[in-house]
């Protein structure tokens, strides 16, 4: 029987051995499995971290480069501007220079229209024709006569007196000597008469 008792202390010996190093080994699978998790949850922390500093560091580079964008912007709008005020004024100028251009080209041409009506008054038949496109040519241009018929008012802004009879207190134009025109609705040049007073 002892025999059998120290077999059987033998086999609960063997069985307590090795439940004690199944226990054993599962303590040391839980300790790995634990140590595995918290090397995991340490590894994801870091993770977390880096993605959010490279989150932040890319923001204050979003940042910056927004900054950049809008005085770019700026800067295009400003240049904009400023490309449209010199275009404005280009045209302007243009139009202005052109205008003295045209004022000077016909101040030029006045004697020659001078000369044009004497010859008219001198040959009416003649010269009839040749006057009628010659107004015509002279309305185009923006160029019209000033009124300064006899018996109409004296108007100084208009007329250029350079002769006068009598001693009334009306002024009113005798004669015309050269006629007077407007150019665009301004006055090129004032028509010269001659005035009597009545």
């Amino acid at each position: 029987m002892n025999e059998d008792q120290d077999f059987n202390e033998n086999l609960a010996s063997e069985d307590t051995t090795k439940e004690n190093a199944d226990l054993t080994q599962n303590d040391k699978n839980t300790e790995d499995l634990g140590e595995a998790v918290i090397a995991a949850a340490k590894k994801g922390a870091n993770i977390e971290k880096k993605k959010k500093s490279k989150l932040f560091s890319k923001s204050d580079k979003d940042d910056q480069q927004d900054a950049k964008i809008a005085e770019l912007t700026n800067d295009l709008q400003r240049t904009r501007a400023d490309f449209e005020n010199f275009r404005r004024q280009s045209d302007i100028q243009k139009q202005h220079y052109g205008n003295v251009v045209k004022m000077t080209t016909v101040k030029k041409v006045l004697p020659l229209l001078d000369d044009i009506e004497r010859a008219a008054a001198a040959q009416p038949e003649a010269m009839a024709p040749i006057m009628k496109n010659f107004e015509k040519t002279l309305k185009e241009l923006g160029l019209t006569k000033i009124a300064s018929n006899k018996g109409e008012a004296f108007n100084p802004d208009l007329h250029d007196a350079v002769m006068v009879d009598g001693d009334g207190d009306e002024e009113v134009i005798e004669e015309t000597l050269r006629a007077g025109y407007y150019y665009d609705g301004e006055v090129l040049r004032p028509a010269m008469v001659k005035v009597s007073k009545q």
